[in-house]
């Protein structure tokens, strides 16, 4: 034991670092336990879409969702979602809604504010559509 202490006490900066690192790793996997918005990986959402008829709802820009989307799913800026303005969905608050940006910060956001809108099946494309097309999965360019 006496040697952690010493090797503590010599190396200070490391160990902070190493703390706040385990901590910010807690941290992290604490909340998204918590969070009402859970995450979908590729297959699950498929999954959802096909078994459950999901509502896939992508928050990029309006250029991004023209350059390429998951068939099927809804254009909603995340600008829109954060103003509120969810009347295109908000009859399927009862069904899944899979959120999808390009990477999932974005949706992230917007899962968060539909999830306070009431919608109460609210998952998260982990990965976003990065790792939707890294998966050789389908995109389509037509509205």
């Amino acid at each position: 034991m006496q040697e952690y202490i010493d090797f503590a006490m010599r190396h200070e900066i490391l160990v902070l670092v190493w703390i706040g690192l385990a901590t910010a790793l807690i941290a992290s996997a604490v909340k998204a336990k918590l969070s009402p918005v859970k995450q979908a990986d590729n297959q699950s959402a498929v999954a959802l879409i096909n078994k459950q008829d999901a509502l896939v709802v992508d928050v990029r820009t309006q250029d991004e969702f023209a350059r390429g989307h998951i068939a099927g799913s809804h254009h909603i800026p995340l600008a829109q979602i954060e103003q509120g303005n969810t009347t295109e969905i908000d009859k399927h608050k009862e069904k899944p809604v899979i959120v999808v940006c390009e990477t999932g910060a974005r949706a992230d956001t917007a899962a968060t504010k539909l999830v306070k809108a009431g919608f109460q099946q609210v998952y998260l494309l982990r990965g976003g559509l990065t790792q939707w097309r890294a998966s050789n999965l389908p995109v389509t360019k037509k509205r």
